[in-house]
């Protein structure tokens, strides 16, 4: 299954448990561009790129979504997670495609499901949700279901995903609060299950949002003393790229030519699912930052491109060093430690808590990292005319890496990212990463960040 592939978790019932995606390491070379990318690759050259397009569409045929031929069992999990991958990079507008996910998503209902028949639910719910957002017409089966799976299912992960889909998709605040007290109905102990909370706490915020404190607390802010930190400043249409600036360990911004050191970044799921769920969109708020993974080799290529990825960690997460300097391990504590890290006008702000409650639900291997794949290779970029040339991960930050036909490199963020990372934190840099949605609707403008750093705040 390719693509870029940000989270990797193993689901069992009643648990999803994370495991680390299996990246073959080997040595890394800075300094620019490597030697590497000085010649032609032949996976980035035009002809392969459009041969593996036209395999995927190839698969768009009503056989391979025969579900009496194929049915969700264990021995058809690898079938079904690339025929869903596959709907994702195409979007096909098919009923009978409509009809299936529909058919696989009425599983919910059931409470018998082994393993990996729960893992190809899981990924059939992620993808109906990308494609019944699109178009919920011919899509208005997926819809359906997700009304039923609030009904009937005992799962709690997947009624959250259903009732995020269906206010994501418009439904009116009368049918949204309809659903909201129907969950809560069926879920009597709701505020102890992390995604139900963090779901329905979201659409509350939705209902009554409430306003973002001055960014210039957070930018002047210092979540640790010592250490550098990054800032990803969005904008809520994650169609939108993103600005990257930073700051080092002194809380100077990094400049160039007196201007702020940027770079852009894309922060789109391909799945336009919440935040909350594994595969969704990049959770606003704290991140530790620990070095980088080397890129792994030719056959991660076209998921991560040619450059090492640099590692983030949200709270609980495993395999971090020190989420906060000089304490071994993950974040420990409630909600009230994380709120410790930031400003105190901050901290009862819930979207920047996006990444504690989704690190509580056990998303992680957060990466910032390039693509080899072409721009053109996923349909949903079309849709986005700003922004078209940086692919959309699964949750993941997104850096820009152009091919010529010829398979050799054009251009390439990362060497600079992590560069300028060096720069302030030495070979095994660490630090934090803020991510940050601001409201508006036009692409980030370095002056409305200079703006708001002049700022000091008292």
């Amino acid at each position: 299954m390719n693509g870029q592939f940000c989270v990797s978790r193993l689901r069992s019932k009643g648990l999803r448990s994370r495991v680390l995606a299996g990246l073959l390491v080997f040595g890394s070379v800075w300094g620019g561009v490597p030697a590497s990318a000085q010649r032609s690759i032949p996976q980035a050259s035009a002809s392969v790129r459009a041969e593996y397009r036209q395999q995927q569409e190839h698969q768009v045929n009503p056989d391979n979504y025969d579900l009496s031929r194929r049915p969700v069992t264990a021995a058809n999990e690898d079938y079904w997670r690339n025929i869903l991958w596959t709907t994702a990079i195409v979007e096909p507008q098919e009923d009978y495609i409509s009809e299936t996910i529909a058919q696989i998503i009425s599983l919910t209902s059931r409470a018998d499901l082994s393993n990996p028949q729960i893992r190809t639910v899981d990924m059939g719910i992620q993808v109906g949700t990308q494609l019944y957002l699109i178009n919920p017409t011919v899509y208005a089966n997926v819809g359906q279901q997700f009304v039923q799976t609030i009904e009937q299912s005992r799962d709690p992960i997947w009624v959250s995903m259903a009732f995020s889909a269906l206010v994501q998709s418009g439904i009116s605040l009368e049918e949204r609060s309809q659903l909201s007290q129907r969950i809560q109905e069926r879920f009597p102990r709701w505020t102890q299950d992390v995604h139900l909370y963090a779901t329905l706490k979201e659409v509350e915020n939705l209902n009554s949002p409430a306003a973002m404190p001055p960014l210039n607390e957070l930018l002047n802010w210092s979540i640790a003393p010592r250490q550098m930190q990054m800032y990803v400043i969005c904008r809520p249409d994650r169609g939108v790229l993103c600005q990257v600036v930073l700051k080092d360990a002194n809380g100077e911004f990094v400049r160039e030519d007196d201007k702020l050191w940027s770079v852009p970044l894309s922060l789109r799921s391909i799945h336009n699912l919440s935040w909350m769920f594994t595969r969704g969109q990049t959770p606003q708020g704290i991140y530790r930052i620990e070095g980088t993974v080397p890129q792994p080799d030719t056959e991660y290529f076209r998921a991560y491109g040619l450059f090492p990825l640099i590692k983030l960690f949200v709270p609980f997460e495993e395999g971090v060093r020190e989420f906060v300097p000089g304490r071994s391990g993950t974040l420990t504590g409630n909600l009230t430690a994380y709120q410790a890290l930031l400003p105190p006008s901050w901290r009862s702000y819930f979207p920047i808590q996006q990444t504690y409650w989704a690190g509580k639900g056990g998303r992680g291997l957060f990466r910032i990292h390039g693509t080899g794949d072409a721009p053109t290779f996923f349909t949903s970029n079309s849709r986005y005319p700003t922004s078209s040339e940086w692919n959309p991960t699964i949750g993941c930050l997104s850096a820009l890496e152009l091919y010529d036909d010829t398979g050799q490199l054009q251009q390439a963020d990362m060497p600079k990212i992590i560069d300028a990372l060096k720069s302030v934190g030495g070979e095994a840099f660490a630090g934090y990463l803020v991510v940050i949605d601001v409201p508006g609707s036009a692409p980030i403008a370095l002056e409305e960040i200079e703006a708001a750093i002049a700022l000091h705040s008292p």
